[in-house]
């Protein structure tokens, strides 16, 4: 009876743990899509190529429709900081605004994304990622 109280309390601690990082991870997320979008309107972007560019990380779900792993991998891979942040030191050492401008919306999507709570995907399941409260 004593341990099953003590196990209790333990997920609880955790559960209550994680959703707190849920919600650093999300304004974090808040913060780093205000300084995409910041950062566009200092490079003076085109709105429109902002607009059409925004969403197109989200093809990325497409590669679900092979298999999950794949899916998840796919998704991942258009999901992180890496690649816009080598797209914008690019256009940066290059001098072509249009790579840092492409960088900065894709970075503004990773970022509401994360802030909206979806987060990089687990093999397995679309709707378990690093924001949620699922264990590893």
């Amino acid at each position: 009876m004593i341990d099953t109280a003590l196990d209790t309390r333990a997920l609880a601690t955790s559960a209550s743990r994680s959703r707190g990082t849920t919600l650093l991870l999300r304004a974090e997320g808040a913060a780093a899509f205000i300084g995409a979008v910041s950062g566009y309107v200092v490079l003076n972007g085109d709105w429109h190529l902002f607009a059409l560019l925004l969403l197109l990380p989200d093809l990325s779900m497409l590669g679900y429709r092979i298999d999950a792993e794949f899916g998840a991998a796919l998704y991942n891979s258009a999901h992180t900081y890496l690649v816009p942040g080598a797209l914008a030191l690019a256009g940066w050492l290059t001098g072509v605004p249009l790579l840092f401008a492409v960088a900065l919306i894709w970075v503004a999507h990773i970022a509401l994304d994360r802030a909206l709570g979806f987060g990089l995907k687990r093999p397995g399941s679309f709707s378990d990622t690093h924001l949620s409260t699922k264990a590893a």
